[in-house]
């Protein structure tokens, strides 16, 4: 049966549609205390809710971004790990050439030669063939380049170059011709050596370079994405002091109203002593 079919007072009926409205919004209070927003779904305000929306997508495909530029910083990194291994061998192995330059005795030059070689084997385990600089698949001291997604559209590429022995960067010929003292190609491996040096100042220069740009982009998205997020909590979130008001003053509207439509009750209910 429903309420239509029932003959209600005016004061009745008055008194039960308030109490229908007063569940209707504790309902509401009730599931922003819950959840802690005052917009839950577009029925709650649809401009506020999409907009909200629109920031919060903005915010997860930033930290996407900022995965893959930690991911970045880290193959710079290992990089940049590599050339300071590069350089210590190198020095290392200037020292050996040095050491044979002076040396007047043909076995100890032959001696310097094998270490001299070793050294260069080493170079290249990090640089070459034994790609020991790589990260994540990627080595940038063996040539590869590495695409940075910046967020927003904006990305960086990273060129490596190649750290092996053989060149282009370098070239560092094997001690295999140094026979003899005061043999010429041992002032030649010297040379080589100074200038693998030189260059890989430079190529270190242009890693950091790239290195502080990924960095900063990193905390420009880490600000970025906090910005976005309290921009969705300003449209979204809930008072919960007033929240909690509300619900107070609606319980006791609720206890109020069932007073109130049990007294437009009594009426008809007089009507019973009548038999």
């Amino acid at each position: 049966m429903s309420i239509n079919d029932v003959s209600l007072t005016s004061a009745m009926r008055s008194n039960l549609l308030a109490l229908q409205n007063t569940a209707s919004l504790l309902d509401q209070t009730q599931t922003r205390l819950s959840t802690g927003k005052k917009v839950n779904n577009p029925i709650d305000n649809a401009v506020n809710y999409f907009l909200a929306k629109s920031f919060n997508d903005q915010a997860s495909d930033l930290t996407i971004s900022k995965d893959n530029m930690a991911t970045a910083i880290q193959t710079i990194t290992s990089a940049n790990n590599g050339v300071k291994a590069i350089s210590s061998l190198i020095d290392s192995a200037k020292a050996i050439a040095t050491s044979a330059k002076s040396s007047s005795v043909t076995a100890d030059i032959l001696n310097f030669a094998a270490q001299f070689d070793v050294i260069r084997t080493q170079i290249d385990n990090i640089a070459g063939t034994g790609n020991d600089a790589s990260f994540n698949g990627t080595n940038l001291l063996k040539g590869d380049t590495l695409s940075v997604d910046l967020g927003s559209g904006s990305s960086l590429t990273v060129t490596g170059f190649s750290a092996a022995t053989a060149g282009p960067t370098l070239t560092i010929s094997a001690a295999s011709a140094w026979t003899a003292p005061g043999d010429a190609d041992i002032d030649t491996s010297i040379a080589q050596l100074t200038s693998a040096t030189s260059s890989l100042r430079t190529q270190t220069q242009t890693l950091s370079a790239n290195l502080s740009i990924v960095q900063t982009r990193q905390t420009f998205a880490s600000d970025m994405i906090n910005t976005l997020q309290k921009g969705a909590d300003n449209l979204t979130l809930a008072d919960m002091n007033e929240e909690g008001a509300n619900m107070l003053a609606l319980q006791t509207r609720q206890s109020l109203g069932i007073t109130s439509l049990s007294l437009a009750s009594q009426a008809n209910q007089s009507i019973l002593k009548l038999f």
